[in-house]
């Protein structure tokens, strides 16, 4: 048990810090007399006590996480910290005669921290405005991971911070080094993140949003979360120039953010258009774009200039795991519902802030597919799997292959939980795949004109532990159940 006092300590360290994060829907609150204020001094104190009294009771046991520890204390901050963003809106909700259950205040705090966007909340334009604040907040606090943030300080906790960024970083990024130090690596991403978000806020606020409106659309826009302060979501704004800002941004988030920190830091972009991966994603998310585009002229459902506006910004929206949406795309051709679910699976990269499991693993399972294809006609044949110019270790190629068979095999056995609560098939299904992909809305009863608080409360926490499963890519989890993870 002692070996765990470091990574307890930290995460004491991490409560405080993520207490400090509600100083700004308590700004919001004071400042716009919402009424709620009282809920986040009350939330502040609960997670600065406990954060607070696990790094200072702990302070003895200060040395460098290994990459145990770095896989336990991640798992253990994306399922405690929702704890404490659920408090908050509980408390505020109860005060203004909107109760909610601890399992909807939960779905909701793990719907915005993993960036999912899916919510069991209804009237939410006549929420106060600091709650959805704070749900919008909460997915920008996610979508780069609070934990990179993190590795920024930890040095001065007296930890390291490589093993967590390698624990927290999504896909291959996680073994890549963009500078000597995991500090300024993390420091470096926070930037490209903050630019991004201040160029975003500011497209949204010119193009004809309320301050308030352009600030919480940007958070849930860079981070590919979706969530709005509006029932209607994109919706209640019908304006394609608004539309149009937030597609360059979601494509934009849907790309390697290390690629941007590269061009930045040395000035050459070249790199970043020959990056394989963000080639492979652009042209998954216009060509799919343009394919549902094509479909909704060719089916007379919109004239082709409207078929170009709510096929591209849907199939993007929906395929980076935004979850935006401005019309009820079930009523489309099934074909394109279905399509867009299962391409929020790939059509994002690694180190991006999207969902799914990443195109870079999508690249290699073809080229491996390729390379064995090729084995079967010229057995002795040596051909490497090249990505990028680069050969790829057979060490990845083999993480890549088990991956997929564990988050194959999640998304079964859940989806067939759920049919064990006599749920119809297509929501079942959806609803697991768009909660695994981090995406929000599903198909069927948990569809874009609807939320998930039709489910039951069983059903709820199946799609919460799926949310949780694909923050924390699968992997990391399964590898904490295995017994010779617990060997010292």
């Amino acid at each position: 048990m002692s070996d765990l006092f470091p990574v307890l300590r930290v995460l004491g360290v991490l409560l405080c810090m993520f207490a400090l994060a509600m100083g700004l829907p308590l700004a919001v609150s004071l400042g716009h007399d919402d009424g709620v204020w009282q809920a986040y001094p009350l939330a502040m104190l609960v997670a600065l006590g406990a954060g607070a009294g696990l790094s200072w009771g702990l302070r003895r046991y200060k040395r460098e996480l290994q990459p145990r520890h770095g896989v336990i204390l991640v798992t253990l901050v994306w399922v405690l910290l929702p704890l404490c963003a659920a408090l908050p809106l509980w408390l505020a909700l109860q005060w203004v005669n909107h109760p909610v259950t601890f399992t909807h205040a939960y779905f909701e705090a793990v719907s915005g921290l993993t960036t999912t966007g899916s919510t069991v909340l209804s009237g939410v334009d006549a929420l106060p405005l600091s709650v959805n604040v704070w749900r919008t907040f909460l997915q920008w606090l996610g979508g780069m991971g609070i934990l990179i943030l993190a590795v920024a300080v930890l040095p001065l906790l007296g930890v390291g911070g490589a093993q967590l960024f390698k624990a927290e970083a999504a896909g291959p990024i996680k073994d890549t080094k963009l500078t000597p130090r995991m500090t300024e690596t993390a420091k470096g991403l926070w930037g490209v993140y903050a630019v991004f978000s201040v160029t975003c806020a500011a497209a949204f606020w010119a193009g004809g949003m309320s301050f308030m409106d352009a600030l919480m659309h940007m958070f849930t826009t860079v981070s590919l979360g979706g969530l709005s302060a509006h029932d209607a979501s994109f919706a209640y704004f019908n304006s394609p120039l608004l539309e149009g800002i937030a597609l360059v941004f979601m494509l934009a988030a849907s790309c390697n953010f290390a690629l941007y920190f590269i061009a930045l830091r040395k000035g050459h972009w070249r790199g970043f258009w020959r990056d394989p991966e963000m080639r492979a994603t652009m042209v998954a998310l216009i060509g799919g774009g343009l394919l549902v585009a094509l479909l909704l002229w060719a089916k007379g459902v919109y004239a082709p200039l409207q078929a170009l506006r709510h096929g591209m910004f849907h199939v993007v929206s929906v395929a980076t795991t935004t979850g935006f949406a401005t019309q009820d795309y079930l009523q489309w051709p099934v074909f394109a519902p279905v399509f867009m679910l299962l391409l929020s699976g790939v059509a994002t990269s690694a180190g991006s802030t999207g969902g799914g499991i990443k195109m870079v693993r999508m690249l290699i399972l073809i080229k491996q597919a390729r390379r064995e294809l090729t084995r079967l006609v010229h057995p002795r044949a040596v051909q490497p799997v090249l990505l990028g110019g680069h050969v790829v270790d057979n060490r990845m190629i083999f993480s890549v292959l088990a991956f997929m068979l564990v988050y194959g095999a999640t998304v079964i056995v859940l989806s067939m939980v759920l049919l064990l609560t006599d749920i119809d098939p297509l929501t079942a299904f959806s609803a697991i795949l768009a909660s695994v992909h981090c995406m929000g809305p599903g198909l069927g009863a948990v569809g874009p004109s609807s939320n998930y608080a039709v489910l039951t409360d069983f059903q709820i926490w199946v799609c919460t532990l799926a949310m949780l499963l694909g923050r924390l890519e699968i992997l990391s989890f399964m590898a904490m159940l295995s017994p010779a993870f617990w060997k010292r």
